[in-house]
């Protein structure tokens, strides 16, 4: 909880540390898997949902023509992956993790002068804290299976980078396409492989409100 905490702290700080800000909410679709564990991974649909701020770093006389923004998110995101390890003999692995996760994005927008393009590129650390593990397996499975597995330890926080492009619909919408690649084992006792969380999604950012 106190990291949690932490997260929404630093998301409010970086927000208001800016005169002119944008503000709204974003939501994907996206499949994950967590790479170099429990073989024959099909990786999971999901879905994520935020909020987001959008700080000028590069203020023009035109309104609304800034090409270069930092950009904190928090969201809850639905992560983790199937498996079919011999699915007739064990049925459908399931390792299903929610994560409360923090991105801070520089964004750029393509430009020539003041003039802002509709196409803009974002890339940026995320961090990320494990609030729901929902472990749905055959007890035969872990039986056979754990000593290539050693996923009985879960490790609560992650990090990573984000990084992916996007198109200005309407000047309330924006659509994307992003992805997320962990640094930090997800199962920490395999010794193996680095166990890290991966993902691709489509997404869309809707503007609450602007004061610029």
């Amino acid at each position: 909880m106190k990291r949690i905490n932490t997260l929404i702290a630093v998301f409010l700080l970086i927000m208001v540390s800016g005169q002119d800000f944008k503000y709204g909410v974003t939501g994907n679709v996206h499949r994950g898997s967590i790479v170099g564990v429990h073989d024959r991974s099909i990786g999971k649909y999901g879905g994520s949902i935020g909020v987001f701020a959008e700080v000028p770093l590069v203020e023009n006389d035109i309104f609304d023509s800034a090409w270069l923004y930092i950009t904190p998110q928090i969201e809850y995101s639905m992560q983790g992956e199937n498996a079919e390890v011999k699915k007739d003999v064990y049925g459908l692995q399931k390792f299903h993790h929610d994560y409360i996760a923090m991105q801070v994005y520089l964004k750029w927008f393509f430009h020539k002068g003041n003039m802002k393009r509709d196409v803009f590129l974002f890339a940026g650390p995320r961090i990320e804290y494990l609030v729901r593990e929902d472990r749905k397996v055959d007890p035969a499975y872990d039986i056979v299976h754990y000593k290539v597995n050693l996923d009985d330890e879960i490790n609560k926080f992650g990090y990573g980078v984000s990084f992916g492009a996007g198109l200005k619909v309407s000047p309330k919408i924006q659509a994307f396409l992003r992805y997320d690649r962990g640094f930090s084992k997800v199962y920490p006792k395999n010794d193996r492989n680095n166990t890290y969380n991966r993902l691709i999604a489509v997404g869309l950012n809707y503007y609450l409100s602007d004061n610029w």
